[in-house]
């Protein structure tokens, strides 16, 4: 919550993240703490069972809000804030009611399994949420850059299906014996551990992704789609003006410019990128990333080929790559081997 952070106004909101992150450990760890050292559950077990249905449901909330607003900045408005505390003090006063007001017995236990439910499908539609805005981000930088910039925030697919299976699991022991109490707090442990690495590391990443993230909201709001006189962009006399801007370019290995995004690609060919986006998909059914990967595995493959005496890393950053990690992943997919390995095999048949 008090980390240091560089000093810049992008940095504004990923401080806003770590701090509801940060609240939402203090919440859980003061529930920790209560069963853990006053002995809450065994004396208790009603107000131990209420707290922690309580708990989740408000940390389900922060932790969804403090990570969406990673890759949305406007996700956390003041109205969804005052829903999800309404959602809370209801499913709150409604355990509370169900465990105090009804006495122990079928009727009791089957109420506490309708909480559970809700406790899960709440959390459950919360990750929803968060999948959908991770997995529309990751199409976003496939689909402008030839960098594999969605590495970056991998760590939030990870984390939020982690979350997932540790969130039902900590309901579920909610209501085991006390005996398996332990259980519940040392699985916590590598949880936690991954979040707070997770999120300082990705200090170092932040300002690339928001200023894609925000550049790319700007030039869609502001963005016209251009027409031609009686032209559909999907007619065919469209696909081959596009088709002959792109044969001169790929000739002149254009793709091997390390860092090109769609937009440097649209300049460069005089188009409109969203002409240019969908041409590629529908052309060659992957997004921009994806295709410009594959021209570059294949420049590659003939510098291997034709010259020996420059090592892999030198082949790489020629075809383009700024990653020798990524270039070796993609060659090995593509190939089914390293790019060390398949050029030691074409020496062999030669």
């Amino acid at each position: 919550m008090v980390g240091k952070t560089p000093d810049k106004p992008i940095f504004a909101n990923y401080v806003r993240s770590r701090r509801i992150m940060g609240v939402a450990l203090l919440v859980l760890s003061a529930n920790y703490s209560v069963h853990l050292f006053c002995g809450l559950r065994p004396l208790h077990q009603r107000e131990a069972i209420l707290m922690n249905l309580s708990t989740y449901f408000w940390v389900y909330g922060l932790f969804c809000s403090a990570l969406i607003m990673l890759l949305d900045r406007l996700y956390l408005t003041r109205r969804r804030f005052l829903r999800h505390i309404s959602y809370w003090v209801l499913f709150t006063a409604s355990s509370a009611i169900l465990l105090n007001a009804l006495p122990p017995g079928p009727v009791q236990q089957v109420g506490l399994i309708l909480m559970a439910l809700w406790l899960v499908g709440y959390g459950i539609r919360l990750s929803r949420k968060l999948i959908r805005t991770y997995r529309r981000a990751v199409r976003l930088f496939d689909d402008t850059h030839s960098e594999h910039i969605a590495v970056y925030i991998r760590w939030m697919s990870i984390f939020t299906w982690w979350a997932i299976i540790y969130g039902v699991g900590c309901g579920l022991l909610t209501f085991l014996p006390d005996r398996y109490v332990f259980l519940w707090v040392l699985s916590s442990i590598p949880f936690y551990i991954y979040l707070y690495g997770s999120y300082i590391n990705y200090l170092l990443f932040y300002e690339q992704v928001e200023n894609i993230l925000e550049q790319e909201k700007t030039e869609s709001v502001g963005e016209t789609t251009p027409s031609k006189a009686g032209v559909s962009p999907d007619t065919p006399a469209y696909h081959a003006d596009i088709e002959k801007l792109l044969v001169a370019w790929v000739d002149r290995h254009g793709y091997t410019s390390p860092g090109l995004t769609i937009e440097e690609l649209a300049g460069a060919l005089g188009t409109n990128r969203t002409y240019l986006s969908a041409y590629i998909k529908a052309t060659y059914k992957v997004s921009f990333r994806e295709w410009i990967a594959g021209l570059r595995i294949e420049y590659a493959k003939q510098m291997l080929m034709q010259h020996p005496e420059l090592t892999v890393a030198a082949v790489s950053e020629k075809a383009g790559f700024l990653s020798l990690s990524y270039f070796t992943k993609i060659f090995a997919e593509k190939e089914g081997c390293p790019p060390s390995k398949w050029r030691k095999t074409f020496s062999a048949r030669g």
